[in-house]
């Protein structure tokens, strides 16, 4: 992992958005920053698109869909996504797979989700089942607090409000793999959900629904920050990838690291990113002036 100091003058010069994890990535301690926030609206204000990919729940997420300015966030780690208001949908979108729009007085949202109602319906038993073998069997096991807003996956909270050590966090793994599931370990939950979709299959799907766009086939146009081993997947696919530095306290864990790391932690970090990248956009507005006069 290289200092982000060192990234070349003209290395994001061609990117058009950025996905971006949300615990400890935009956070910090739990809430949003003044400077991740405007990092937010800077980003949106030059034309970036920016699309947060978290384990959150939907329920959780649905009041950050409506007051950030981010094209969409896909929650439950790829299962399901909110669409601003403002979103272009095809035609036959609220036929799909139980989509539907969310409104109040706020505005509507579009929820999209990759799985229909019947499979949801049929894994939420298992899911339930696994839940219930991990609390008995693993001492000082709870159900993240943010449960009551998910809708396709579990999550047991190792470093929100309760404290999991290492063994005991693999054993939780273990059991959810075990009965089935998959599993993976964020910077506070481990989440645990039925199906083929993981953070990265959720960016591909949302960049097609919502873009029109093969995420991979222009994998050089967008930045992913993140912070965990819940991300390593997304550093993986991604050539400009980037953890905040409090991505360090992970470092051994990681098969697949961040190609750089910024100086700042969490939301600190994440406002880094953005003033790289926003240097390095105004760079090639500069050349390209330069180049017509």
């Amino acid at each position: 992992m290289r200092a982000l100091s060192t990234l070349p003058a003209h290395a994001w010069a061609d990117v058009a958005g950025v996905f971006t994890d949300v615990d400890d990535t935009l956070t910090t301690e739990g809430a949003v920053t003044p400077d991740a926030l405007q990092a937010l609206h800077d980003l949106a204000h030059a034309g970036f698109a920016v699309i947060p990919v978290t384990g959150r729940p939907v329920g959780w997420s649905e009041p950050f869909a409506r007051a950030w300015p981010v094209r969409a966030i896909v929650a439950e780690n790829g299962a399901v996504a909110l669409l601003r208001p403002d979103a272009t949908l095809p035609a036959d979108f609220f036929g799909q797979t139980g989509s539907q729009r969310l409104s109040d007085h706020r505005g509507q949202l579009s929820k999209l989700y990759q799985q229909d109602a019947a499979t949801r319906a049929r894994n939420l038993t298992q899911l339930q089942h696994a839940a219930a073998r991990v609390l008995r069997a693993v001492p000082g096991a709870m159900l993240a607090r943010d449960s009551a807003g998910r809708e396709t996956d579990i999550a047991i909270d190792h470093g929100e409000f309760a404290h999991l050590d290492a063994t005991q966090i693999d054993a939780v793994v273990r059991i959810l793999r075990d009965e089935g599931l998959n599993a993976t370990v964020s910077s506070i939950h481990v989440n645990g959900w039925i199906g083929e979709h993981d953070k990265w299959q959720g960016a591909c799907w949302i960049a097609r629904e919502l873009l029109g766009i093969e995420l991979a086939a222009q994998i050089d146009r967008w930045v992913y920050v993140g912070d965990s081993t819940n991300d390593q997947v997304m550093f993986q696919h991604f050539t400009h990838s980037v953890g905040v530095a409090n991505v360090r306290r992970f470092e051994r864990q990681l098969r697949f690291k961040p190609r750089y790391v910024t100086q700042g932690e969490r939301g600190a970090g994440f406002a880094e990113v953005a003033r790289t990248l926003l240097a390095q956009s105004a760079g090639r507005a500069a050349r390209g002036a330069a180049r017509q006069r």
